[in-house]
């Protein structure tokens, strides 16, 4: 008996670390990943950002706060799922940014350059946007992307 409870207690330790690691790995899946995403100039040539993807509350909450790093090819895409205004600030945020807010249809329609770090200045999108995408402060200058430019693949 004492034989039979053991290997039930066993197994079930077993399927609990189990379960939490299929738990922890699908959410590190859908939080964590990054994409590709591609801007067209309209000056002519394309840039690429590796980015990471805000889409929930509590991804878009946190965004890049505490990071001391970014690489220059790098950036987090804040998707708000829908067309509307968006206020951004850099509260806890130890990097300079630029913040490209892009409506729907992957159009650039203002950028905040250089932000600066640990203010809670409000930042608006000046009109209803679906998308922020942070890269280093001066980034968007040095790639040449401005207002107009268009988001062509990594949006969904």
């Amino acid at each position: 008996m004492r034989l039979v409870l053991r290997t039930l207690l066993h197994f079930s330790a077993v399927m609990a670390l189990f379960s939490f690691v299929l738990v922890a790995t699908n959410f590190g899946a859908s939080a964590g990943g990054t994409r590709a995403l591609e801007i067209a100039r309209a000056g002519g040539g394309t840039v690429t950002f590796q980015v990471e993807i805000a889409a929930t509350q509590t991804e878009r909450e946190k965004g890049l706060m505490e990071r001391k790093t970014l690489d220059e090819s790098a950036g987090m895409l804040f998707d708000f799922g829908t067309t509307r205004m968006v206020s951004m600030w850099m509260h806890d945020t130890p990097l300079p940014l630029d913040m490209l807010f892009i409506d729907k249809d992957g159009s650039t329609r203002t950028i905040a350059e250089n932000t600066e770090p640990y203010s809670d200045t409000i930042i608006s999108s000046g009109e209803p946007v679906a998308y922020v995408l942070e890269i280093n402060g001066g980034a968007a200058k040095r790639a040449g992307i401005s207002i107009g430019d268009k988001v062509v693949s990594g949006l969904r």
